[in-house]
């Protein structure tokens, strides 16, 4: 097979730490490579210093081998050499570019636009705008004929089988349905590379199958490479040709994606347990919640439509159900986000019941100071450090020596060690891995030591062994601080596991509430299909 890319000794440091060391390895013209390995592994950073995003690498090279046009400018692959521009007519001439020379800057911009990237919970849409419009909008990027916009972004939606959404304000489709649109987009780019950070790690089990149909079919349609970043073995045995498994900065192993992921798997286990917790009096009660919308493109929609449950101290609780079940809206009228359109939603502050449907100072608004929320798409203070992140850039305002200690023992309930706590304190976001920043945006919510704390797909991103961490997380802030969680998920698994009731929804209702065992075994064929069988 022919190069595209040759990786030479890359390494990149932020401060002290090393990032990557000495990575070496091809990606060959139309291959797809998955690179899997747990939280701080250095995926994202790899995977980023060979799309070409950020600060160049510490040492070390980035070549592509490609086709250039001299005539217009055209990036074309390295089999392409000697054949016409199809864009110009003029001839198309080898030549090997050092990605990160800055002698080779208006090159590197040329490969850059035969390029795309989907990243990480980031749907960077146009929320307001129709799906079609979404896709209209990369076609006037790359300066697409207009009169054939239309046609085509028609076409790219068929191919990411979005035609039946394609007048839907795109703020209003699923997060699965967001994900096909943003992947019509980058194909809009006709790349002959395609970069995905971990792109279908907030999507439920069923969804996420589909989306990585959706890749290969891509791939193979448009003669696409890609670079597919993932903590979880079943993204890399869907869609890898080949694999590589990082581990510490370091190739720990290249092969065939069962090779890898056999590797990536050996030691995983879970062996702690823990007793069952004794539940306080009721801190949360719902009766009767309705929430309506009124979409422009469907009407009257319930999302949520008459439900009711109450929620005990100490207790982990579960929603769970497919996409579109109402679950993220519930959620959000839990948290004071959004209110209900009738119903009543109380929660206990003290020995006083607040009234969370009422608006003002004394109601929701004292409330919400007691319930903490992470929702999928968290949003950490990129120029500020954890420590910032943790204290003053959310109102905590501490002594230096007081604000250290509380941000070490936060992030030790979030899933940090204590030597791994003291030594992320001074870094930025960006400098973290994603699994790591996800535990920040969790200890960012711990340390307002909220009575009620809401998770929404707490584990969306995060590779099996990082999961367990998550989970004794949350059962040592329940332990330790007396806390109630609640748990929004798609992870049939890991409700199953940390949950002591889950309440299942459907259609905006809840349509069975009880023991995880019992609630689950009431799940229809296609909800196991699309949530993930439990224990599978």
């Amino acid at each position: 097979m022919t190069a595209l890319i040759t990786v030479e000794n890359l390494c990149m440091d932020f401060g002290e730490k090393r990032a990557l060391n000495n990575i070496s390895f091809e990606v060959a013209e139309g291959e797809i490579v998955g690179v899997i390995g747990r939280s701080g592994s250095g995926k994202t950073v790899l995977l980023h210093l060979i799309r070409g995003v950020d600060q160049p690498p510490t040492s070390g090279r980035v070549i592509y081998h490609v086709a250039a046009c001299d005539g217009c400018g055209w990036m074309d692959v390295p089999s392409a050499a000697g054949k016409a521009c199809p864009k110009c007519g003029h001839s198309l001439s080898p030549i090997d570019v050092d990605f990160w020379d800055p002698a080779n800057e208006s090159l590197k911009r040329r490969i850059m636009t035969r390029s795309a990237i989907m990243f990480q919970r980031t749907f960077a849409l146009y929320g307001n705008d129709r799906v079609i419009e979404n896709v209209m909008h990369a076609l006037e990027d790359i300066n697409y004929p207009s009169s054939k916009a239309v046609t085509r972004a028609a076409d790219l939606l068929d191919e990411v089988r979005l035609s039946h959404r394609m007048m839907h304000i795109a703020r209003d489709l699923s997060g699965g349905e967001k994900q096909r649109v943003v992947l019509a987009r980058q194909l809009a780019k006709e790349p002959f590379l395609l970069f995905a950070d971990e792109p279908t790690g907030t999507l439920d089990p069923g969804t996420a199958n589909l989306v990585h149909g959706m890749l290969n079919e891509a791939a193979k349609k448009n003669d696409m490479g890609m670079m597919v970043t993932s903590h979880f073995s079943q993204v890399i045995r869907d869609v890898a040709d080949r694999a590589i498994m990082l581990k510490e900065g370091e190739i720990e192993v290249i092969g065939s994606p069962d090779e890898v992921i056999d590797r990536f798997m050996e030691g995983y286990s879970d062996q702690e347990t823990y007793c069952r917790a004794e539940l306080g009096a009721n801190i949360l009660i719902a009766r009767d919640v309705i929430k309506r919308y009124l979409s422009v493109d469907r009407g009257m929609v319930k999302a949520v439509n008459g439900v009711s449950f109450e929620v005990s101290e100490k207790e982990i609780f579960g929603i769970i159900g497919k996409s579109g079940a109402g679950k993220t809206t519930l959620s959000r009228m839990i948290s004071g986000i959004i209110e209900p359109t009738s119903g009543e939603m109380n929660v206990r502050i003290g020995e006083e019941w607040v009234d969370m449907t009422k608006p003002g100072i004394e109601f929701r608004g004292r409330a919400k100071g007691y319930i903490g929320l992470l929702h999928q798409e968290y949003d950490l203070f990129p120029h500020r450090t954890v420590l910032d992140n943790l204290t003053d850039a959310i109102g905590l305002e501490f002594p230096k020596e007081l604000a250290i200690r509380k941000a070490v023992i936060t992030l030790k309930m979030a899933g940090f060690t204590d030597e791994k706590s003291r030594e992320i304190l001074d870094r930025k976001p960006g400098e973290l891995s994603e699994g790591e920043r996800h535990r920040v945006a969790l200890a960012q919510v711990l340390i307002r030591e909220p009575r009620i704390v809401i998770l929404d797909e707490p584990t969306g991103t995060m590779d099996p062994i990082t999961k367990i961490d998550v989970k004794h997380s949350i059962m040592h802030a329940r332990e330790q601080m007396d806390e109630s969680f609640i748990v929004v998920s798609h992870d049939m698994e890991f409700v199953r596991d940390i949950c002591d009731r889950i309440a299942l929804m459907r259609g905006g209702k809840i349509i069975a509430l009880g023991e995880p065992e019992e609630v689950l075994a009431r799940l229809t064929e296609e909800e196991r299909e699309i949530m993930g069988k439990p224990g599978a």
